[in-house]
Protein backbone atom coordinates (compact mmCIF):
# COMPACT_ATOMS: atom_id res chain seq x y z
CA UNK A 1 0.00 0.00 0.00
CA UNK A 2 1.63 3.45 -1.12
CA UNK A 3 0.22 6.95 -0.57
CA UNK A 4 -0.54 8.76 -3.18
CA UNK A 5 1.32 12.51 -3.76
CA UNK A 6 -0.84 16.07 -3.32
CA UNK A 7 -0.66 15.90 -7.10
CA UNK A 8 -2.79 12.78 -6.90
CA UNK A 9 -6.06 15.23 -6.12
CA UNK A 10 -6.46 16.69 -9.59
CA UNK A 11 -6.00 13.64 -11.89
CA UNK A 12 -8.80 12.63 -14.52
CA UNK A 13 -11.61 10.70 -13.99
CA UNK A 14 -10.86 6.31 -14.56
CA UNK A 15 -11.56 5.78 -18.19
CA UNK A 16 -14.64 4.08 -19.50
CA UNK A 17 -16.82 6.09 -16.65
CA UNK A 18 -19.39 8.83 -18.30
CA UNK A 19 -18.73 12.30 -17.23
CA UNK A 20 -22.17 13.80 -17.80
CA UNK A 21 -24.85 13.29 -15.60
CA UNK A 22 -25.75 12.98 -11.59
CA UNK A 23 -26.05 10.39 -9.18
CA UNK A 24 -29.74 8.85 -10.36
CA UNK A 25 -28.65 9.41 -14.36
CA UNK A 26 -28.91 6.64 -16.72
CA UNK A 27 -25.55 5.27 -16.16
CA UNK A 28 -25.51 5.30 -12.76
CA UNK A 29 -29.24 4.91 -11.52
CA UNK A 30 -29.57 0.65 -10.70
CA UNK A 31 -25.85 1.23 -9.12
CA UNK A 32 -26.64 4.12 -6.86
CA UNK A 33 -29.93 2.40 -6.42
CA UNK A 34 -28.43 -1.47 -5.22
CA UNK A 35 -25.06 0.09 -3.07
CA UNK A 36 -27.54 2.18 -0.77
CA UNK A 37 -29.68 -0.75 -0.86
CA UNK A 38 -26.71 -2.54 0.95
CA UNK A 39 -26.23 0.41 2.90
CA UNK A 40 -29.78 0.33 4.28
CA UNK A 41 -29.87 -3.28 5.63
CA UNK A 42 -26.89 -2.42 7.60
CA UNK A 43 -28.03 0.35 9.22
CA UNK A 44 -31.54 -0.92 9.74
CA UNK A 45 -29.71 -3.62 12.00
CA UNK A 46 -27.70 -1.31 13.37
CA UNK A 47 -30.47 0.86 14.75
CA UNK A 48 -32.79 -2.46 15.67
CA UNK A 49 -29.50 -3.52 17.53
CA UNK A 50 -29.21 -0.69 19.52
CA UNK A 51 -32.97 -1.22 20.63
CA UNK A 52 -32.87 -4.40 20.83
CA UNK A 53 -29.48 -4.75 22.98
CA UNK A 54 -30.60 -4.00 26.83
CA UNK A 55 -33.59 -6.48 26.48
CA UNK A 56 -31.20 -9.94 24.73
CA UNK A 57 -28.64 -8.83 27.41
CA UNK A 58 -30.97 -9.19 30.59
CA UNK A 59 -32.67 -12.00 29.22
CA UNK A 60 -29.15 -13.75 28.42
CA UNK A 61 -27.69 -12.66 31.85
CA UNK A 62 -25.27 -10.89 29.88
CA UNK A 63 -24.54 -7.30 31.41
CA UNK A 64 -21.18 -8.22 32.13
CA UNK A 65 -20.50 -8.55 28.25
CA UNK A 66 -22.85 -5.82 26.51
CA UNK A 67 -19.81 -3.43 25.13
CA UNK A 68 -18.50 -7.04 24.20
CA UNK A 69 -21.85 -7.76 21.95
CA UNK A 70 -20.76 -4.37 19.88
CA UNK A 71 -17.09 -4.39 19.97
CA UNK A 72 -17.19 -8.31 19.08
CA UNK A 73 -18.60 -6.85 15.96
CA UNK A 74 -15.69 -4.77 15.07
CA UNK A 75 -13.45 -7.15 16.64
CA UNK A 76 -14.11 -9.38 13.34
CA UNK A 77 -14.01 -6.66 11.35
CA UNK A 78 -10.52 -5.68 11.82
CA UNK A 79 -9.87 -9.15 9.55
CA UNK A 80 -12.13 -8.91 7.26
CA UNK A 81 -11.47 -5.64 6.12
CA UNK A 82 -8.14 -6.31 5.36
CA UNK A 83 -8.91 -9.58 3.12
CA UNK A 84 -11.91 -7.44 1.32
CA UNK A 85 -9.87 -4.62 0.06
CA UNK A 86 -6.86 -7.34 -1.09
CA UNK A 87 -9.29 -9.16 -2.97
CA UNK A 88 -11.16 -6.25 -4.81
CA UNK A 89 -7.82 -4.74 -5.76
CA UNK A 90 -7.18 -8.17 -6.86
CA UNK A 91 -10.39 -9.46 -8.44
CA UNK A 92 -13.17 -6.09 -8.00
CA UNK A 93 -15.32 -6.05 -5.31
CA UNK A 94 -18.35 -7.96 -6.63
CA UNK A 95 -17.54 -11.22 -4.94
CA UNK A 96 -16.76 -10.09 -1.28
CA UNK A 97 -19.28 -7.54 -1.53
CA UNK A 98 -21.81 -10.42 -2.04
CA UNK A 99 -20.15 -13.13 0.25
CA UNK A 100 -19.84 -10.30 2.78
CA UNK A 101 -23.31 -10.23 2.34
CA UNK A 102 -24.42 -13.88 2.86
CA UNK A 103 -21.50 -13.95 5.72
CA UNK A 104 -23.87 -11.06 7.70
CA UNK A 105 -26.96 -13.09 7.12
CA UNK A 106 -25.67 -15.81 8.83
CA UNK A 107 -24.55 -13.88 11.55
CA UNK A 108 -28.27 -12.48 12.51
CA UNK A 109 -29.36 -15.99 12.36
CA UNK A 110 -26.85 -16.94 14.90
CA UNK A 111 -27.17 -14.19 17.35
CA UNK A 112 -30.84 -14.67 17.37
CA UNK A 113 -31.03 -18.05 17.98
CA UNK A 114 -27.95 -17.57 20.54
CA UNK A 115 -28.99 -19.51 24.35
CA UNK A 116 -26.46 -17.47 25.99
CA UNK A 117 -24.68 -14.47 25.59
CA UNK A 118 -21.26 -15.79 24.41
CA UNK A 119 -23.17 -17.34 21.76
CA UNK A 120 -24.61 -14.11 21.12
CA UNK A 121 -21.45 -12.57 21.11
CA UNK A 122 -20.06 -15.12 18.39
CA UNK A 123 -22.86 -14.77 16.24
CA UNK A 124 -21.99 -10.80 16.48
CA UNK A 125 -18.91 -11.39 15.25
CA UNK A 126 -19.77 -13.55 12.22
CA UNK A 127 -21.76 -10.52 10.68
CA UNK A 128 -18.70 -8.42 11.55
CA UNK A 129 -16.37 -10.60 9.03
CA UNK A 130 -19.46 -9.98 6.62
CA UNK A 131 -19.83 -6.38 7.31
CA UNK A 132 -16.00 -5.93 6.66
CA UNK A 133 -15.85 -7.80 3.59
CA UNK A 134 -19.04 -5.32 2.41
CA UNK A 135 -18.35 -1.98 3.66
CA UNK A 136 -15.29 -2.15 1.80
CA UNK A 137 -16.51 -3.38 -1.35
CA UNK A 138 -18.88 -0.04 -1.26
CA UNK A 139 -16.25 1.79 -1.22
CA UNK A 140 -14.08 0.52 -3.98
CA UNK A 141 -17.67 0.52 -6.26
CA UNK A 142 -17.56 3.99 -5.30
CA UNK A 143 -14.02 4.77 -6.16
CA UNK A 144 -13.96 2.62 -9.75
CA UNK A 145 -17.98 3.20 -11.33
CA UNK A 146 -18.44 7.21 -10.31
CA UNK A 147 -15.98 10.27 -11.36
CA UNK A 148 -14.57 12.11 -8.91
CA UNK A 149 -17.33 14.78 -9.12
CA UNK A 150 -19.92 12.25 -8.07
CA UNK A 151 -18.10 11.05 -5.08
CA UNK A 152 -19.56 13.34 -2.52
CA UNK A 153 -23.34 13.14 -3.73
CA UNK A 154 -22.74 9.10 -3.34
CA UNK A 155 -21.31 9.07 0.33
CA UNK A 156 -24.03 12.15 1.03
CA UNK A 157 -26.52 9.17 -0.08
CA UNK A 158 -24.68 6.31 1.80
CA UNK A 159 -25.72 8.89 4.86
CA UNK A 160 -29.12 9.33 3.37
CA UNK A 161 -29.78 5.69 3.40
CA UNK A 162 -29.64 5.89 7.47
CA UNK A 163 -32.88 8.12 7.50
CA UNK A 164 -36.05 5.51 6.57
CA UNK A 165 -34.04 3.24 9.66
CA UNK A 166 -33.42 5.57 11.89
CA UNK A 167 -36.97 6.60 12.07
CA UNK A 168 -38.69 3.54 11.76
CA UNK A 169 -36.34 0.87 12.90
CA UNK A 170 -36.35 1.77 16.56
CA UNK A 171 -39.82 1.65 16.48
CA UNK A 172 -39.63 -1.61 14.52
CA UNK A 173 -37.55 -3.23 16.65
CA UNK A 174 -39.44 -2.12 19.83
CA UNK A 175 -42.40 -3.03 18.87
CA UNK A 176 -40.81 -6.72 17.71
CA UNK A 177 -39.10 -7.10 21.48
CA UNK A 178 -41.94 -6.29 23.06
CA UNK A 179 -44.76 -8.38 21.74
CA UNK A 180 -42.43 -10.73 19.79
CA UNK A 181 -39.47 -11.04 21.14
CA UNK A 182 -35.92 -9.68 20.05
CA UNK A 183 -34.94 -12.83 18.79
CA UNK A 184 -37.16 -11.21 15.84
CA UNK A 185 -35.47 -8.53 15.44
CA UNK A 186 -32.25 -10.60 14.40
CA UNK A 187 -34.13 -13.26 12.88
CA UNK A 188 -36.40 -10.87 10.65
CA UNK A 189 -33.68 -8.89 8.76
CA UNK A 190 -31.72 -11.52 7.02
CA UNK A 191 -35.05 -11.20 4.28
CA UNK A 192 -33.98 -7.67 3.37
CA UNK A 193 -30.78 -9.88 1.54
CA UNK A 194 -32.70 -10.19 -0.85
CA UNK A 195 -33.41 -6.63 -1.81
CA UNK A 196 -30.14 -5.31 -2.63
CA UNK A 197 -29.15 -8.44 -4.24
CA UNK A 198 -31.98 -8.22 -7.14
CA UNK A 199 -30.85 -4.47 -7.75
CA UNK A 200 -27.62 -4.65 -7.26
CA UNK A 201 -26.08 -7.38 -8.96
CA UNK A 202 -26.69 -6.68 -12.98
CA UNK A 203 -25.64 -3.23 -12.52
CA UNK A 204 -22.32 -4.23 -10.84
CA UNK A 205 -21.57 -7.06 -13.54
CA UNK A 206 -21.55 -4.17 -16.29
CA UNK A 207 -19.88 -1.91 -14.38
CA UNK A 208 -17.12 -4.17 -13.40
CA UNK A 209 -16.58 -5.55 -17.16
CA UNK A 210 -15.52 -1.55 -17.79
CA UNK A 211 -12.95 -1.87 -15.28
CA UNK A 212 -10.03 -4.14 -15.62
CA UNK A 213 -9.34 -6.28 -12.47
CA UNK A 214 -5.75 -7.17 -11.13
CA UNK A 215 -5.03 -3.70 -10.54
CA UNK A 216 -2.61 -4.27 -7.55
CA UNK A 217 -0.22 -7.00 -6.23
CA UNK A 218 -0.95 -10.55 -5.70
CA UNK A 219 -2.52 -10.93 -1.80
CA UNK A 220 -0.16 -10.25 0.65
CA UNK A 221 -0.18 -13.45 3.34
CA UNK A 222 1.98 -11.70 5.08
CA UNK A 223 -0.56 -8.82 5.31
CA UNK A 224 -3.40 -11.13 6.05
CA UNK A 225 -1.78 -12.51 8.87
CA UNK A 226 -1.43 -9.55 9.96
CA UNK A 227 -4.89 -8.93 10.01
CA UNK A 228 -5.82 -12.11 12.02
CA UNK A 229 -2.80 -11.45 14.56
CA UNK A 230 -5.03 -7.88 15.47
CA UNK A 231 -8.25 -9.04 15.22
CA UNK A 232 -6.82 -11.45 17.99
CA UNK A 233 -5.06 -9.05 20.17
CA UNK A 234 -8.46 -6.78 20.04
CA UNK A 235 -10.47 -10.13 21.76
CA UNK A 236 -7.93 -10.47 23.88
CA UNK A 237 -7.62 -7.22 25.16
CA UNK A 238 -11.52 -6.99 25.42
CA UNK A 239 -11.65 -10.72 27.76
CA UNK A 240 -9.17 -8.70 29.81
CA UNK A 241 -11.00 -6.26 30.26
CA UNK A 242 -14.29 -7.64 31.13
CA UNK A 243 -12.28 -9.74 33.80
CA UNK A 244 -11.07 -7.23 35.89
CA UNK A 245 -8.77 -9.48 38.03
CA UNK A 246 -5.31 -10.14 38.20
CA UNK A 247 -5.04 -12.89 35.90
CA UNK A 248 -6.71 -10.51 33.41
CA UNK A 249 -3.03 -9.22 32.90
CA UNK A 250 -2.03 -12.49 31.34
CA UNK A 251 -4.64 -11.88 28.07
CA UNK A 252 -3.72 -8.22 28.41
CA UNK A 253 0.16 -8.37 27.89
CA UNK A 254 -0.55 -10.77 25.03
CA UNK A 255 -3.41 -9.24 23.11
CA UNK A 256 -0.98 -5.50 23.40
CA UNK A 257 1.58 -7.57 21.99
CA UNK A 258 -0.19 -8.77 18.96
CA UNK A 259 -2.86 -6.12 18.27
CA UNK A 260 -0.29 -3.03 18.29
CA UNK A 261 2.76 -4.21 16.04
CA UNK A 262 0.27 -5.53 13.76
CA UNK A 263 -1.54 -2.31 13.28
CA UNK A 264 1.90 0.03 12.92
CA UNK A 265 1.75 -2.42 10.02
CA UNK A 266 -1.34 -2.15 8.93
CA UNK A 267 -2.47 1.18 8.67
CA UNK A 268 -0.14 3.75 6.30
CA UNK A 269 3.35 4.93 7.78
CA UNK A 270 2.68 7.29 9.99
CA UNK A 271 -1.17 7.13 11.33
CA UNK A 272 -0.59 6.55 14.99
CA UNK A 273 1.23 9.71 15.18
CA UNK A 274 -0.95 11.73 13.20
CA UNK A 275 1.23 12.54 10.12
CA UNK A 276 0.01 14.73 7.13
CA UNK A 277 -2.46 14.22 5.14
CA UNK A 278 -3.38 10.57 4.29
CA UNK A 279 -2.12 8.81 7.86
CA UNK A 280 -4.29 11.69 9.92
CA UNK A 281 -7.32 11.36 7.47
CA UNK A 282 -7.04 7.58 8.14
CA UNK A 283 -6.65 8.37 12.17
CA UNK A 284 -9.30 10.89 12.36
CA UNK A 285 -12.01 8.12 11.25
CA UNK A 286 -11.60 5.87 13.94
CA UNK A 287 -11.16 8.82 16.41
CA UNK A 288 -14.87 9.54 15.01
CA UNK A 289 -16.57 6.60 14.97
CA UNK A 290 -15.06 5.37 18.31
CA UNK A 291 -16.16 8.30 20.36
CA UNK A 292 -19.97 8.68 18.62
CA UNK A 293 -20.88 5.15 18.82
CA UNK A 294 -19.10 4.08 22.37
CA UNK A 295 -21.27 6.88 23.79
CA UNK A 296 -24.10 5.63 21.65
CA UNK A 297 -23.95 2.42 22.71
CA UNK A 298 -25.39 3.14 26.57
CA UNK A 299 -27.49 5.88 25.65
CA UNK A 300 -30.36 2.87 25.10
CA UNK A 301 -29.17 1.38 28.18
CA UNK A 302 -29.00 4.61 30.38
CA UNK A 303 -32.76 5.30 29.72
CA UNK A 304 -33.58 2.11 30.21
CA UNK A 305 -31.89 1.79 33.65
CA UNK A 306 -31.90 5.47 34.80
CA UNK A 307 -35.02 7.11 33.36
CA UNK A 308 -37.15 4.02 33.31
CA UNK A 309 -38.08 3.66 29.33
CA UNK A 310 -39.42 0.76 27.45
CA UNK A 311 -36.78 -0.11 24.58
CA UNK A 312 -38.86 1.57 22.05
CA UNK A 313 -38.35 5.07 23.37
CA UNK A 314 -34.97 4.74 24.28
CA UNK A 315 -34.36 3.54 20.64
CA UNK A 316 -36.09 6.37 19.79
CA UNK A 317 -33.60 8.77 21.17
CA UNK A 318 -31.45 7.74 18.46
CA UNK A 319 -33.32 8.72 15.75
CA UNK A 320 -32.43 11.72 15.68
CA UNK A 321 -28.68 11.61 15.12
CA UNK A 322 -29.50 9.47 12.12
CA UNK A 323 -31.90 11.88 10.81
CA UNK A 324 -29.23 14.57 11.19
CA UNK A 325 -25.95 12.59 10.36
CA UNK A 326 -27.69 12.51 6.58
CA UNK A 327 -27.95 16.49 6.68
CA UNK A 328 -24.35 17.10 7.86
CA UNK A 329 -23.92 14.71 5.21
CA UNK A 330 -25.22 16.55 2.54
CA UNK A 331 -23.88 19.79 3.52
CA UNK A 332 -20.24 18.67 2.94
CA UNK A 333 -21.43 17.67 -0.54
CA UNK A 334 -22.71 21.01 -1.35
CA UNK A 335 -21.07 22.79 -4.35
CA UNK A 336 -18.17 25.19 -2.51
CA UNK A 337 -17.89 22.71 0.80
CA UNK A 338 -14.23 21.27 -1.05
CA UNK A 339 -12.05 23.72 -0.06
CA UNK A 340 -13.44 23.72 3.42
CA UNK A 341 -12.44 19.96 4.16
CA UNK A 342 -10.41 20.72 7.18
CA UNK A 343 -12.77 23.21 8.59
CA UNK A 344 -16.00 20.73 7.99
CA UNK A 345 -13.85 17.88 10.29
CA UNK A 346 -12.92 20.12 12.44
CA UNK A 347 -16.39 21.77 13.16
CA UNK A 348 -17.66 18.39 13.04
CA UNK A 349 -15.82 16.98 15.64
CA UNK A 350 -16.79 20.04 17.99
CA UNK A 351 -20.45 19.11 17.22
CA UNK A 352 -20.00 15.47 18.47
CA UNK A 353 -18.19 16.84 21.64
CA UNK A 354 -21.05 18.67 22.39
CA UNK A 355 -23.37 15.98 22.03
CA UNK A 356 -22.11 13.58 23.80
CA UNK A 357 -21.35 15.74 26.92
CA UNK A 358 -25.22 17.24 26.50
CA UNK A 359 -26.42 13.70 26.34
CA UNK A 360 -25.01 12.67 29.42
CA UNK A 361 -27.23 15.86 31.06
CA UNK A 362 -30.20 12.94 31.38
CA UNK A 363 -28.33 11.69 34.46
CA UNK A 364 -29.16 15.24 36.07
CA UNK A 365 -32.27 14.68 38.33
CA UNK A 366 -35.18 16.43 36.87
CA UNK A 367 -33.72 16.64 33.45
CA UNK A 368 -35.91 15.99 30.30
CA UNK A 369 -35.12 13.20 28.85
CA UNK A 370 -35.54 14.19 25.68
CA UNK A 371 -32.31 16.23 26.41
CA UNK A 372 -30.31 13.66 24.82
CA UNK A 373 -32.51 13.27 21.59
CA UNK A 374 -31.67 17.13 21.14
CA UNK A 375 -27.97 16.42 21.65
CA UNK A 376 -28.11 13.65 19.65
CA UNK A 377 -28.98 15.64 16.76
CA UNK A 378 -26.28 18.04 16.74
CA UNK A 379 -24.03 14.87 16.71
CA UNK A 380 -25.83 13.15 14.11
CA UNK A 381 -24.74 17.23 11.86
CA UNK A 382 -20.70 16.23 13.00
CA UNK A 383 -20.60 12.87 12.37
CA UNK A 384 -22.15 13.56 8.74
CA UNK A 385 -19.78 16.44 8.30
CA UNK A 386 -16.40 14.92 9.60
CA UNK A 387 -16.77 11.21 8.17
CA UNK A 388 -18.32 12.17 4.70
CA UNK A 389 -15.37 14.53 4.34
CA UNK A 390 -12.32 12.09 5.84
CA UNK A 391 -14.33 9.47 2.77
CA UNK A 392 -14.12 12.06 0.13
CA UNK A 393 -10.06 13.17 1.20
CA UNK A 394 -9.31 9.40 1.53
CA UNK A 395 -10.38 9.12 -2.45
CA UNK A 396 -8.53 12.35 -3.33
CA UNK A 397 -5.12 11.28 -1.82
CA UNK A 398 -5.59 7.77 -3.39
CA UNK A 399 -3.84 6.38 -6.42
CA UNK A 400 -6.54 4.19 -8.05
CA UNK A 401 -4.42 1.17 -7.92
CA UNK A 402 -4.11 1.76 -4.04
CA UNK A 403 -8.22 2.59 -3.39
CA UNK A 404 -9.12 -1.08 -2.25
CA UNK A 405 -5.97 -0.89 0.20
CA UNK A 406 -6.58 2.88 1.33
CA UNK A 407 -10.60 1.91 2.02
CA UNK A 408 -9.72 -0.98 3.82
CA UNK A 409 -7.57 1.30 6.06
CA UNK A 410 -10.24 3.73 6.05
CA UNK A 411 -12.80 1.28 7.64
CA UNK A 412 -10.01 -0.66 10.12
CA UNK A 413 -9.58 2.44 11.79
CA UNK A 414 -12.91 2.89 12.15
CA UNK A 415 -13.05 -0.58 13.12
CA UNK A 416 -10.52 -0.03 15.67
CA UNK A 417 -11.54 3.00 17.14
CA UNK A 418 -14.60 1.06 17.85
CA UNK A 419 -12.78 -1.90 19.08
CA UNK A 420 -10.79 0.23 21.56
CA UNK A 421 -13.05 2.88 22.81
CA UNK A 422 -16.30 1.13 23.18
CA UNK A 423 -13.82 -1.93 24.80
CA UNK A 424 -12.60 0.84 27.40
CA UNK A 425 -16.61 2.15 27.61
CA UNK A 426 -17.09 -1.71 28.79
CA UNK A 427 -14.52 -1.46 31.28
CA UNK A 428 -15.58 1.34 32.96
CA UNK A 429 -18.92 0.10 33.07
CA UNK A 430 -17.91 -2.30 34.85
CA UNK A 431 -15.75 -1.43 36.98
CA UNK A 432 -18.21 0.81 38.11
CA UNK A 433 -20.94 -1.59 38.93
CA UNK A 434 -22.63 -1.59 35.81
CA UNK A 435 -22.06 -5.19 34.88
CA UNK A 436 -22.63 -6.83 37.99
CA UNK A 437 -25.05 -9.39 38.95
CA UNK A 438 -27.23 -6.77 41.16
CA UNK A 439 -27.76 -4.00 38.05
CA UNK A 440 -28.69 -6.68 35.97
CA UNK A 441 -31.55 -7.72 38.07
CA UNK A 442 -32.90 -4.36 38.61
CA UNK A 443 -33.51 -1.07 36.45
CA UNK A 444 -32.01 1.42 38.58
CA UNK A 445 -29.31 -0.42 40.13
CA UNK A 446 -26.98 0.54 37.34
CA UNK A 447 -25.11 3.76 39.31
CA UNK A 448 -25.37 6.80 37.20
CA UNK A 449 -21.32 7.31 37.26
CA UNK A 450 -21.13 4.37 35.35
CA UNK A 451 -22.82 6.16 32.31
CA UNK A 452 -21.24 9.62 33.44
CA UNK A 453 -17.67 8.31 33.11
CA UNK A 454 -17.96 6.97 30.09
CA UNK A 455 -19.78 10.30 28.09
CA UNK A 456 -16.93 12.37 29.62
CA UNK A 457 -14.42 9.94 28.35
CA UNK A 458 -15.61 10.21 24.99
CA UNK A 459 -16.18 14.16 24.97
CA UNK A 460 -12.68 14.78 25.74
CA UNK A 461 -11.74 12.08 22.65
CA UNK A 462 -13.54 13.93 20.06
CA UNK A 463 -12.05 17.20 21.45
CA UNK A 464 -9.03 15.68 20.72
CA UNK A 465 -10.20 14.99 17.02
CA UNK A 466 -10.89 18.29 16.43
CA UNK A 467 -7.20 19.53 17.42
CA UNK A 468 -5.70 17.06 14.91
CA UNK A 469 -8.12 18.00 12.10
CA UNK A 470 -5.31 20.66 10.99
CA UNK A 471 -3.25 18.03 10.25
CA UNK A 472 -5.41 16.58 7.37
CA UNK A 473 -3.53 18.64 4.77
CA UNK A 474 -0.68 17.13 3.35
Amino acid sequence: MSTASPTSVDRPATPGIPEEGGVLSGPYRALTLGIVSVVLLLAFEATAVNTAMPVAARQLDGFGLYAFAFSGYFTSTLFALVVSGQWCDRRGPMAPLFSGIAVFGAGLVVAGTAVNMWLFVAGRAIQGLGGGLVIVALYVVVGRAFPERLRPSVFAAFSAAWVLPSILGPVISGAVTQHLGWRWVFLAVPVLILLPLAVMGPALRRAEKKQPSGLGAEIDRRRTARAAMAALGAGLLQYAGQRLDLLAVVPAAAGAALLFPAVVKLLPPGTLRAARGLPTVILLRGVAAGAFFAAEAFIPLMMVTQRGLSPTMAGLTLTSGGLSWALGSWLQGRPGAEKHREALIRLGFVLTAVAIAGAALVLVPGAPVWVAAVFWAVGGIGMGLAVASISVLMMKLSAPEDAGANSASLQMSDALGNVLLIGLAGVLFAALGGGSAAAAAGGGAVPAAAFAVIFMVMTGVALAGAVLAVRTKP
